[in-house]
């Protein structure tokens, strides 16, 4: 595999993991209240469903963003998703757990599809059309997720660089996305160093304007 299938693959597996903490802790959430036999079928079934409905919803994003501008607008709100990942301090304890199999099912798919925005945004910009990398990355990143979770999560509690660390993966995404938009490609064409440039310029702004916002809130690492 060459380095042009490698780098996107790679941004969508980080991009899985990075923004699938949350979608870890539903599944946790969805199906603590049932028995312990069922619970690993609640967890198979709901991911599994919940993967076929980000694929599906996948494809339906990168066919809209070939609509003019969409990338674009796609770019400036992925920007949003980021900061919104560096200074977001919610908690999931509106997430209700199922009594049975079929209802923490439900919960999870619905709450994954709900939640799963930003992911199907972001994987969408990082695949460059490609369906068959967006596949891939999930069947690799979304074991890691499921079994992974209370690590990935621990992990990002001790170590909250990991979060800016994502969110400048966003923000590369989101810069690549707006640079990809052909109306705004045009434009560029005159001005290489803006077009090489742009990406590294907005994950330094992005991280440094979360850091500071954090700093003010008393969260920043």
């Amino acid at each position: 595999m060459n380095w042009d299938l490698l780098e996107p693959l790679l941004i969508i597996i980080s991009i899985d993991i990075i923004l699938g903490g949350d979608n870890a802790v539903v599944i946790a959430l969805a199906s603590r209240n049932l028995p312990p036999e069922q619970r690993n079928k609640a967890i198979l079934l709901g991911t599994g469903l919940a993967i076929a409905a980000r694929v599906l919803l996948t494809m339906v994003a990168l066919y809209l963003l070939q609509i003019p501008y969409l990338q674009l607008i796609g770019g400036l709100l992925l920007f949003y998703i980021a900061m919104k990942l560096l200074t977001d301090t919610e908690e999931n304890d509106h997430i209700k757990a199922g009594d049975s199999l079929a209802a923490a099912v439900k919960t999870i798919v619905f709450a994954d599809i709900v939640m799963g925005f930003d992911n199907v945004l972001a994987i969408a910009g990082a695949s460059h059309n490609n369906i068959m990398l967006v596949i891939i990355g999930l069947l690799v990143s979304v074991p890691i997720i499921v079994w992974g979770s209370r690590i990935i999560l621990v992990l990002m509690d001790k170590f909250p660089l990991l979060i800016y660390f994502g969110a400048g993966i966003l923000s590369y995404t989101a810069a690549e996305m707006i640079m990809e938009d052909r109306y705004i490609l045009q434009y560029m064409e005159a001005y290489p160093l803006i077009h090489q440039w742009f990406a590294v310029a907005m994950v330094i702004t992005v991280v440094t304007l979360g850091y500071f916002s954090n700093k003010r809130k008393g969260t920043a690492v």
